[in-house]
């Protein structure tokens, strides 16, 4: 992104008068509010475009298959968050996603660009599909850069959730170049780095979405639409049935001081 000035003074995604507020050219009101699904909002949102029923159906099974987790670190850094500052519920859930990078959640938008590599290698060397895959997980080797979207520490063999997202855009006739690009990484990896590696939801979700047009860019808000409804579930819970200060006390008894202390000192946190 260019950084200096700025020569295009216009957005297009919302404008209002008094009377009627328009949302990528529709009224909010009239065509939108009770019309349509939140899954068609966010498809209309990102790419000004109604979805077509297919390309809801792929958005709307994304975000279903990564919205929860269990109690993984964004979530329990959320729950800790709330405990302590019960009235910011606001900055539990923003708590939350500022922990959602590379590791957690941030795999699905590398393997949609691993995908789009591939994809621009074949086009540029008019080769097959199998070789620029080759290509390109060749030079990401090369570069010691991981490769994402394969192998899942639960799920040793398939993940069942890359599974049905690949099945769905096979049933609803979106399936295309980036599926195919997806299973021949999962054919080729083990030439590449000598072992088997499957594809796990987050090599699941890019490449249905982008067989569907869903755009690039905008790939890292899937998950992160989705863990935002998830994390909104836990913070009621918490709520209710608080766990926060169990989790931050269970941290303290597992993880043991080894600093310097005076002689004959004994920690007792406790």
């Amino acid at each position: 992104m260019k950084i200096g000035k700025q020569t295009s003074p216009f957005q297009s995604i919302c404008t209002s008068n008094p009377e009627t507020i328009i949302v990528r050219g529709h009224d909010l009101v009239e065509n939108l509010v009770g019309e349509i699904s939140f899954t068609e909002h966010i498809w209309l949102l990102i790419t000004g475009q109604m979805p077509t029923d297919a390309q809801r159906r792929i958005l709307d099974a994304t975000l279903v298959a990564i919205a929860e987790h269990g109690m993984v670190p964004s979530v329990q850094v959320s729950r800790m968050t709330l405990a302590a500052a019960p009235e910011a519920l606001q900055g539990a859930v923003a708590a939350g996603l500022l922990g959602c990078g590379s590791v957690i959640l941030g795999a699905s938008e590398a393997a949609g660009r691993l995908y789009q590599d591939i994809v621009d290698e074949q086009k540029a060397a008019a080769g097959s599909v199998e070789a620029a895959t080759e290509t390109v997980l060749r030079r990401y080797r090369a570069e010691k850069r991981a490769i994402p979207g394969y192998g899942h520490p639960l799920h040793k063999g398939r993940d069942p959730r890359a599974e049905k997202l690949i099945t769905l855009g096979e049933k609803v006739k979106t399936a295309g170049i980036y599926a195919q690009i997806a299973r021949t990484v999962e054919r080729v990896l083990p030439d590449i780095i000598g072992k088997p590696l499957m594809m796990n939801v987050s090599g699941g979700i890019p490449c249905v979405l982008l067989d569907a047009g869903y755009p690039l860019l905008a790939l890292k808000g899937v998950p992160l639409l989705a863990r935002t409804a998830s994390l909104v579930a836990h913070l009621l819970e918490e709520q209710q049935r608080s766990i926060g200060f169990i989790m931050s006390s269970g941290a303290a008894s597992v993880i043991s001081y080894d600093g310097p202390a005076p002689a004959g000192f004994v920690a007792n946190e406790n």
